[in-house]
């Protein structure tokens, strides 16, 4: 054999070695599993971001709390901003009292919304849409772009730059206690892979949790135990948090259940129809 026959067999081993199934991700090869998470809604990757009807993007929470904001800052002309640079107080209560995105403390009265930085999905809101070039700050006023102004009219393009600044741009660790790691983050695509399959029926957090982390052992190398949880049972709660409770939900594309109190609770996920309107996830070796 010569070198070029000998190179051009190594050639092959490399390509059948790499396109293998591998089953810790769920049946993908590892080159598909570099598309879902370098390239995730990419032409070669096995997950796709599908074009929805108008009433369905009407359902994306976030996407229309973004658009609310987005259009009293367009109306105003430009939105004058507190001396911290944040959202005006009447501004504030007047995003929240749209009711496209409920929290639970404001809800139940155990605290009063006041400013911006009182509501976790309200400072998330204006944080993205300055992450993502929709509007920018300017002498202590908040103002749409050039790039804003042409996105908010199609609602396609802004799901997608929502949804790609919120998961490759926006730190998940910053609103948590968890630490600064990747986990929930890294791969999110493979977690849209595993609600896409698993996801019609109710089932325990900590069952997607265990699946993402055989995916991605290398993010529990980095998780101290404690005297009450181990790595993983803490790696879960950081996973579930951030995955599903902060983003995931956001989109309006799960459904949390909570059942029991206390330590006794369980919490079950399952995906909404609003999720399959959007996602397509394509069986190994079809997305390359």
């Amino acid at each position: 054999m010569n070198e070029k026959d000998l190179q051009k067999q190594l050639d092959q081993q490399m390509k059948a070695q790499n396109n293998r199934p591998i089953a810790d991700f769920e049946g993908y090869s590892p080159l598909e599993m570099r598309q879902i998470m370098y390239d995730t809604f990419g032409a070669e990757s096995p997950l796709q971001l599908k074009k929805a009807t108008e009433a369905d993007y009407r359902k994306v929470p976030l996407l229309n709390q973004v658009k609310y904001l987005c259009g009293l800052i367009e109306k105003s002309g430009g939105l004058k901003l507190t001396a911290k640079g944040f959202l005006p107080t009447k501004i504030v209560a007047d995003i929240y009292q749209q009711g496209f995105m409920k929290e639970m403390q404001f809800e139940m009265g155990i605290s009063k919304l006041y400013k911006e930085t009182d509501s976790l999905t309200i400072n998330l809101t204006r944080l993205l849409i300055e992450i993502a070039g929709l509007a920018k700050k300017r002498h202590s006023k908040l103002s749409l772009t050039k790039k804003g102004t042409q996105t908010l009219g199609d609602d396609q393009e802004l799901l997608r730059l929502l949804l790609l600044t919120f998961a490759t741009k926006f730190n998940w660790a910053y609103y948590d206690g968890y630490g600064e790691n990747q986990i929930g983050q890294l791969g999110y695509g493979f977690s849209l892979i595993l609600l896409s399959k698993y996801g019609a029926e109710k089932r325990l957090e900590s069952f997607y949790a265990e699946r993402y982390f055989r995916a991605f052992p290398q993010l529990l190398q980095s998780i101290q135990p404690t005297s009450y949880r181990t790595p993983l049972e803490y790696a879960t709660g950081c996973y579930a948090v951030r995955t599903f409770e902060r983003f995931l939900d956001y989109f309006g594309w799960i459904e949390i259940e909570h059942r029991g109190k206390g330590f006794d609770r369980k919490t079950y996920i399952s995906k909404t129809d609003l999720f399959d309107c959007f996602i397509q996830c394509l069986p190994h070796g079809t997305g390359l």
